[in-house]
């Protein structure tokens, strides 16, 4: 973006989005890159994502057998789940922002050094509080290897080049997805079950000594003359009210805490939420820089990916028990049909990414969605005596969809802003999947339940496969609604607008 000579600084005057302006020195050095793609900076991006993919599975393959090791019960290691989701869906914003202020680069690294550490005391961790205690820690890491990994291979690309860049992360990621559960598999056959934790250990030092040798090649630092000031107050309320919202759409944290009537949190939610909007609106230097949100593109894109989210969390936990006791699939033949969403993910990705740039998000993030549209059409047919393609052509096309929608949206969000402004992006995208794919399976619990009231006849009576007509009926009422919500999606996906990316004036 800045060149200069061999001995040259270069200054720029960057106008802030949301204030008024402050000075950047912009200090260029001399690197040793391929002019077209800092190779080192994307390898360790994709590292990341790759490894936020393969953790993810491999922990909760190990789960029933990290339980037992420990002597805890489910309660007890689902807050082991519980407390990596909160630390990372409370951070993502905030550690995108401190990456945007302090570089993007430095809270990515210090990410994998957390991830590191956290690991192996996860490893070495001697019943399920420390576990609990060490998997809050790994879910910080997280938080700050997600909320700057996409934003850092997009840096890594030449302009025009963001929907390769997230093709490539979304590749990574869902490549880890595919190999995560058999590799925990034989880990916890083979070696032991902490051998899963140990294993990520080493992809954390890995990540640690490329970001090392990338700060030694010089990547270009932006500096501040006078960098903006930390929003204190504004992070605090922020990771409070996503803490709050976490507890509120997730049931299994809301009853480990004793929260059976929300009422109260709620309302502390509420208040917490217009303190926040109406201190933001007055800070200097916001966490959350509203006025960002008036570029179209940025906001269309991460509601089309909150309402996705949604959708797949409404309806992804209902397909396993449909194939084990309903059409009586075996584990095995199972674990087969769903190596078919991360094949086409993983195979298709690239091609999502290529096409975005050659034509603008719009196109290829109709494709997804009309993929996923078919995918719930499906869903919404399936019955008691399906046949197993039915159910694996739904996986199919959810993959496709994934791999069309992921890399062209994603792209929109974190280019379509200021430059300064990515991390907080990238950020946007972590909170907005996490959050939405929890509210989809809050709600589509209480959609489930209503409707299996309804089939079976039997008023409070639990969804359970022992009654399989009522069970699919049900199910395919959860169908219906992700049909209406995949609908509301192509429509922002299409009021996104039809131009390439391009990042929005810091003068917005």
């Amino acid at each position: 973006m800045f060149a200069c000579g061999s001995a040259c600084w270069k200054r720029a005057r960057i106008w802030d989005i949301y204030s008024g302006c402050y000075n950047f020195t912009v200090k260029t050095a001399k690197r040793n890159r391929n002019p077209e793609i800092d190779w080192l900076l994307l390898i360790n991006a994709t590292l990341g994502n790759f490894l936020a993919g393969l953790s993810a599975r491999m922990f909760t393959i190990s789960l029933p057998t990290v339980a037992n090791g420990l002597g805890s019960d489910i309660l007890g290691i689902a807050w082991a789940l519980i407390s990596f989701q909160v630390a990372g869906v409370s951070f993502a914003i905030v550690f995108g922002r401190l990456g945007d202020i302090y570089g993007r680069n430095t809270i990515y690294s210090l990410g994998f050094v957390i991830l590191t550490v956290s690991s192996f005391l996860c490893g070495v961790s001697q019943n399920v509080l420390q576990l609990i205690a060490f998997r809050f820690l790994q879910g910080v890491a997280a938080a700050m290897t997600q909320s700057a990994g996409r934003a850092l291979a997009m840096d890594a690309m030449p302009a025009g080049s963001e929907g390769k860049a997230q093709g490539i992360m979304t590749t990574a990621f869902h490549s880890g997805f595919f190999v995560g559960p058999p590799l925990g598999g034989l880990m916890i056959d083979y070696i032991h079950w902490r051998g899963t934790f140990f294993f990520i250990v080493f992809f954390g030092v890995a990540g640690i000594v490329l970001s090392a040798l990338g700060s030694r090649r010089g990547s270009a630092t932006v500096v501040a003359a006078a960098r903006p000031s930390v929003d204190y107050t504004g992070a605090g309320l922020l990771i409070a009210l996503t803490v709050m919202l976490t507890l509120l759409l997730d049931r299994k944290a809301a009853e480990a805490l004793g929260l059976g009537q929300k009422g109260y949190l709620a309302v502390a939610f509420a208040g917490a939420l217009l303190g926040f909007l109406a201190h933001e609106r007055k800070a200097s230097s916001p966490i959350v820089s509203l006025p960002l949100f008036k570029i179209r593109m940025f906001t269309y894109s991460v509601i089309s990916l909150l309402i996705l989210s949604i959708n797949r969390g409404l309806v992804g936990f209902l397909m396993p028990f449909y194939l084990q006791d309903v059409l009586r699939m075996t584990p095995s033949f199972m674990g087969i049909m769903f190596l078919a969403p991360p094949i086409f993910t993983v195979t298709l990705s690239t091609v999502g990414g290529h096409l975005t740039d050659q034509v603008g998000p719009r196109i290829p993030t109709t494709i997804g969605v009309s993929a996923s549209l078919a995918a719930v059409l499906l869903g919404a047919y399936l019955r008691v005596d399906s046949h197993w393609i039915l159910p694996t052509a739904l996986l199919g096309l959810t993959g496709i969809g994934t791999a069309f929608f992921n890399s062209a949206n994603q792209a929109a969000i974190i280019g379509s802003v200021p430059k300064e402004h990515r991390g907080f992006a990238n950020g946007m995208v972590h909170t907005a999947f996490e959050l939405g794919h929890l509210l989809g399976v809050s709600v589509g619990g209480v959609l489930l339940a209503l409707a299996f009231e309804y089939y079976s006849g039997i008023p409070g009576l639990t969804p359970s496969t022992e009654e399989p007509q009522a069970f699919v009926s049900s199910m395919n009422a959860s169908y219906v609604a992700a049909i209406a919500l995949t609908l509301i999606a192509l429509f922002t996906s299409l009021m996104r607008g039809s131009g390439k990316i391009q990042a929005a004036s810091a003068k917005h």
